[in-house]
């Protein structure tokens, strides 16, 4: 027998090269692009088109921060917070009781009434803009912030039923059997049981119709037309213009409105990988 202490296995392993010059690969292309937008942010116009978007800012300050701030971008702010808001509250609130009708109904009926739903995966804006125009103005909303609410709610509840379909489809139906022995009716199911135990896949659909009316461009464009109403995506146009661009106070622009909406997507990324892994159902 070998005396002496042994050595831990695992201690001394093979360098593993391809991966780690794969990894260094992926830094430099997320990095790269993350360090000229904060630098271009922290530079003056001139110095920015004399020296590229790479180069270290000769007199880093914030100017085109204060440039933005002084504008009209806290309007803009309000009002996208106010989309993603409704967008989000919408999305959830008709997409939880039509998951859960589909769910608990079982019949032929909601499984159409579930398949037409999921046909809205394939139909993208581009081709209803003109319907939902004609809508819009028929019924007086134009240039209200309600025109972009609604139909970019409506837009996120293929994928939000998809979602709370799958997840509802996993509570344990011994559960609901206890609560109706007990007397409970179907509204008292939905929210003392379905609710909490869907709170992953509720977070999901929240988030997911929160950043897409938070990075919503068509619908804004499309159906308002005052400076009241503008939202964010839209906003950014007013850094270009004819003949210039005024590029360090746009990406300031840009920056100034990734920082909401990522974090929020830092508190609830948990929930949203949680609520995505149960998109498959049973």
């Amino acid at each position: 027998m070998r005396s002496g202490p042994r050595r831990p296995r695992g201690r001394f392993r093979r360098a593993n090269w391809p991966a780690g010059i794969a990894a260094t690969i992926w830094l430099v292309i997320v990095v790269v692009p993350l360090y000229s937008l904060i630098s271009a942010t922290l530079t003056d116009r001139a110095s920015y088109l004399e020296n590229g978007p790479l180069s270290l800012p000769e007199s880093p300050s914030l100017d085109s921060y204060r440039t933005v701030i002084e504008g009209d971008f806290f309007t803009y702010l309000t009002n996208t917070l106010i989309v993603t808001v409704c967008c989000a509250a919408l999305a959830i609130t008709l997409s939880v009781t039509v998951a859960y009708t589909i769910v608990r109904t079982r019949s032929r009926t909601s499984q159409r009434f579930f398949q037409l739903f999921l046909l809205g995966l394939a139909i993208p804006s581009q081709a209803i803009i003109i319907p939902v125009y004609w809508i819009i103005t028929e019924i007086q909303m134009y240039d209200t912030l309600a025109a972009i609410i609604l139909p970019t709610a409506a837009f996120s509840l293929p994928v939000s039923v998809l979602i709370l379909v799958g997840t509802m489809r996993d509570i344990d139906e011994e559960l609901y059997e206890s609560m109706a022995l007990d007397g409970a009716s179907p509204t008292r199911m939905l929210i003392q049981l379905v609710v909490p135990m869907s709170r992953a896949g509720i977070s999901t659909v929240g988030v997911f119709s929160a950043l897409g009316a938070w990075n919503g461009f068509l619908f804004p464009l499309i159906l308002t037309q005052s400076q009241e109403t503008k939202v964010l995506t839209l906003g950014l146009y007013d850094y270009v213009g004819e003949f210039r661009t005024d590029i360090p106070s746009l990406l300031a622009a840009v920056v100034l409105s990734i920082v909401p909406i990522f974090t929020a997507y830092l508190f609830a990324r948990r929930q949203l990988i949680n609520g995505l892994m149960g998109v498959g159902g049973r």
